[in-house]
């Protein structure tokens, strides 16, 4: 039997062999693959969770609300990264295990004592966001090929009123996803900066820690420098007009 015929034999068994391998649906369906959070598209978690804002999300913020707003560096101060990334393995391994008929406060609790520092918390959920694939504020919203992006061109304007209206309209055009987890976000963010005298959050910190994590452009820009001064321009101009830009409901 000569060389091509082992040739042939083998190709014959590859053959087979990627004709009978399984479905990433399937797999998935016998928990081999497991969907993870951190890193999923916003509207891929969404729809998977059927939610209206990423469970997660909703869970840290909950989460640092009962333990206290006024508790210094909130969101500035780090947590210790070991125990995020702990975390973050739990949130993508463990919980997608269970059943999506258990009810969400079920599938993690935040008040389990390796995650008694309010600092983990905060620190997962900013890398949350920041590994999204694509930014809450998505990158059309950064940099436009062809001229200013439309947040630049607000930033622009003197009159505070324009302002103010333009940047609530174009808040309003993003995806659902986009702008029901802004919203909840950025009113949390308020009410950190309601107790700024304990916590030394100002809206210029909480823009400073949220501009880079909110805001990024798609492919790195020479000047560093300016993009930053963009980024936290952006998150401080929404703090400062969110009653207008997400009326209480």
């Amino acid at each position: 039997m000569g060389p091509e015929s082992d040739s042939s034999k083998v190709r014959h068994k590859l053959r087979k062999f990627l004709l009978r391998r399984p479905t990433l649906q399937s797999l998935r369906e016998k928990g081999y693959i497991k969907d993870q959070v951190f890193g999923c598209a916003l509207s891929t978690l969404c729809e998977r969770e059927n939610s209206l804002i990423p469970r997660f999300v909703q869970q840290c913020i909950r989460t640092v609300e009962s333990r206290g707003l006024d508790i210094d560096g909130l969101y500035r101060i780090s947590g210790n990264l070991a125990t995020i990334q702990k975390l973050r393995y739990k949130v993508d391994h463990e919980t997608a295990t269970l059943s999506s008929l258990c009810p969400p406060d079920e599938r993690l609790d935040l008040d389990d004592g390796r995650w008694e520092d309010v600092h983990v918390i905060t620190g997962a959920l900013k890398l949350f966001f920041r590994e999204l694939p694509e930014p809450l504020f998505p990158f059309s919203h950064f940099h436009h090929p062809y001229g200013p992006s439309a947040l630049e061109l607000i930033l622009e304007l003197s009159d505070q009123a324009k302002r103010s209206c333009h940047v609530r309209d174009l808040v309003h055009s993003l995806p659902a996803p986009n702008q029901n987890t802004m919203r909840l976000l950025f009113q949390h963010l308020c009410r950190v900066i309601e107790h700024k005298e304990e916590n030394r959050m100002s809206v210029q910190s909480v823009a400073i820690v949220f501009g880079p994590t909110l805001l990024r452009p798609e492919f790195e820009e020479g000047n560093m420098p300016m993009t930053m001064v963009f980024q936290n321009q952006v998150v401080e101009l929404i703090l400062q007009q969110c009653r207008d830009i997400f009326p209480q409901r």
